[in-house]
């Protein structure tokens, strides 16, 4: 399967947002909470990586969105893996549904070191798999894997090129990594600012992009107030994790 499959997935979606309002009030409040943990260095430069539908400018317009492919609303076309940034240039990357895509992890995050002015921050916001409502959200209603039994394998071999990026998914691997203890040391070179998990069960009761919405938009107000109940039991409710990087 090849990196095709992240374009063709973006089509699809950008076809579903314009049908579904209360899918983009969420997408809001998530990028909202990502807006509220930028650097606040003067002078920034906020780049996302891997943009999608490109909708978080709704949000932080000033944000610069990139993927690995061309589309109309994009900035810049570009690799993770090989950024086109000057050292130290970037005050802040966001990796929006992102994280869990990318096969070497520890070489992705070596990339943004260089680029990241000393301060600078990766905001990672990700699926959270490893509770009992994660397991089932992303388990049994969505198409890519959990993968929480395979090895995440940190550095890209010595002979991997960047330009032989192919399709990976791995959702369990942002709790896996930022929550439990086995990566930590290999995180040395960061400052784990925040790491907070959510419920966000108005967003999985929505169905995403493409799956049937289960509660009308008027009933969100509501779903919010089960979603801060919920928010308390991170072990059985959580779906969703932010994790804030700061180079060191």
């Amino acid at each position: 399967m090849t990196i095709d499959r992240h374009q063709d997935e973006i089509l699809l979606n950008y076809s579903f947002w314009e049908k579904k309002p209360l899918l983009r009030e969420i997408y809001r409040g998530f990028h909202r909470q990502i807006g509220a943990h930028l650097s606040g260095m003067p002078a920034p430069l906020v780049v996302e990586l891997g943009s999608g539908i490109g909708n978080i400018k709704e949000v932080i317009p000033d944000c610069l969105r990139t993927d690995l492919f061309p589309n109309p609303w994009l900035d810049v076309v570009q690799n993770a893996y090989a950024l086109p940034f000057a050292d130290s240039s970037v005050s802040d990357l966001v990796l929006f549904d992102v994280f869990h895509h990318l096969r070497y992890p520890g070489t992705a995050l070596d990339e943004f070191q260089r680029v990241l002015r000393p301060g600078g921050r990766v905001l990672v916001f990700d699926p959270y798999a490893l509770s009992l409502l994660g397991l089932v959200t992303f388990g049994l209603l969505h198409h890519e894997p959990i993968a929480l039994r395979d090895e995440i394998i940190w550095s890209a071999p010595e002979t991997w090129s960047a330009t032989e990026s192919d399709y990976y998914a791995a959702q369990g691997n942002a709790g896996r990594i930022f929550t439990g203890k086995k990566f930590q040391p290999l995180l040395s070179g960061w400052n784990l600012v925040t790491v907070k998990r959510f419920a966000a069960l108005s967003y999985a009761a929505t169905g995403g992009y493409s799956k049937p919405q289960m509660y009308p938009n008027g009933w969100y107000p509501f779903m919010q107030k089960v979603d801060s109940v919920l928010g308390h039991l991170p072990p059985l409710f959580a779906t969703r994790i932010l994790a804030v990087l700061q180079k060191k």
